[in-house]
């Protein structure tokens, strides 16, 4: 796992409640048995239904964060569903809540979910709309997010995750350099 660094990026906007895993990676898509090539068909039902749902647009293409509301990634508990919004480029997802097993599918790969409160979100979602979009700095060793504005939002991880992600460690990789100390 790549160790997780400071972000600056476009956000890229979906408004919607229960995103499922099914809706993130279709299961017409989950028949092969590595982790890759996934990326292409991320929410490729929502991409073919509306031509100018917010994955076919253009400025968010090289966008690595994404901001949904409540209970992101629901469903069943494909990990598939991380790695295809990992490999389309995504490397944090700002929500108000998250399914519990797509947050441990998530943090095991070094995808950061952030939660925060709906209003916090719902400010997020308003700037978005601007022509100009959204810009956010996400640091994850101060826990906090940064507008452009000078806007600071601090938000809570578990301990254990921010290492992992910070130094590139899986499960494994931690327990291995507790060891050494």
């Amino acid at each position: 796992m790549k160790k997780f660094q400071i972000i600056t990026s476009r956000v890229i906007p979906l408004p919607m409640k229960d995103v499922d895993t099914d809706m993130i990676i279709p299961a017409q898509y989950l028949t092969q048995t590595n982790k890759e090539g996934y990326g292409e068909a991320l929410f490729s039902g929502l991409k073919k239904q509306n031509a100018n749902f917010v994955f076919n647009q253009p400025q968010y293409r090289e966008a690595k964060i994404l901001l949904s509301e409540s209970n992101f990634g629901c469903g069943s508990s494909r990990e598939h569903a991380v790695w295809a919004l990992m490999q389309a480029g995504i490397e944090v997802i700002i929500a108000e809540s998250y399914s519990d097993i797509f947050f441990n599918n998530a943090a095991k790969n070094g995808l950061l979910l952030i939660s925060m409160h709906k209003a916090a979100i719902d400010a997020f979602f308003k700037e978005t709309e601007k022509k100009e979009g959204l810009i956010l700095t996400v640091d994850l060793e101060q826990q906090n997010i940064r507008t452009l504005a000078g806007d600071s939002f601090h938000f809570a991880y578990d301990d254990f995750r921010k290492t992992c992600l910070l130094n590139g460690y899986e499960d494994m990789d931690y327990l291995l350099d507790a060891t050494k100390q």
